[in-house]
């Protein structure tokens, strides 16, 4: 549910200028259908989105974007380490992981620095920034699924990318 949340909130913002992926393979290398992973929620910017079935990076480019959301399969270091290695492979730009057990630091954030992906530091004032698309991750409480990794318009998480679900409560709010 956190990871539909987070990818509905998207494809209603930017699907106009960007493909929005959740759960499906991404693969990076023709050779071998083995080097892929599946990221919970990935974008490429720039490419107006449109349905597929399976992203290969040599046809489409690598995605700028790709978050993990922790669950409990892939909760132990040396699962979180294989799939580390394999967004550092695949080229991604920056890479988000979700924690929501993680209560000192829920959001871990890495950006690619000559072609490795380096991990913001814990006190850098921009480290909740997402520089792929402008917007700051932040975590909030969600109706059977708090907390979430939501993305905000602003630094403070109060202007919130809505899903569908919440634009429709809030314009017969209004």
């Amino acid at each position: 549910e956190r990871r539909v949340a987070l990818y509905e909130s998207l494809v209603s913002e930017i699907a106009s200028t960007s493909t929005i992926g959740s759960d499906q393979f991404v693969y990076w290398d023709p050779t071998s259908v083995l080097k892929r992973c599946a990221p919970d929620v990935f974008v490429k910017v720039g490419v107006p989105d449109k349905p597929f079935d399976v992203w290969k990076v040599w046809e489409r480019g690598a995605p700028e974007l790709s978050v993990e959301i922790v669950s409990k399969s892939d909760r132990p270091e040396d699962e979180w380490q294989e799939k580390f290695t394999r967004y550092r492979a695949l080229g991604v730009l920056e890479l988000v992981r979700f924690d929501p057990d993680n209560v000192e630091q829920p959001i871990s954030v890495w950006d690619r620095v000559d072609g490795e992906l380096v991990e913001r530091a814990a006190d850098d004032p921009a480290r909740l920034a997402c520089s792929t698309l402008g917007l700051w991750w932040t975590v909030a409480d969600m109706p059977g699924i708090a907390p979430a990794l939501r993305l905000s318009r602003d630094k403070d998480g109060t202007d919130l990318l809505l899903t569908p679900r919440e634009a429709q409560a809030r314009a017969e709010q209004a």
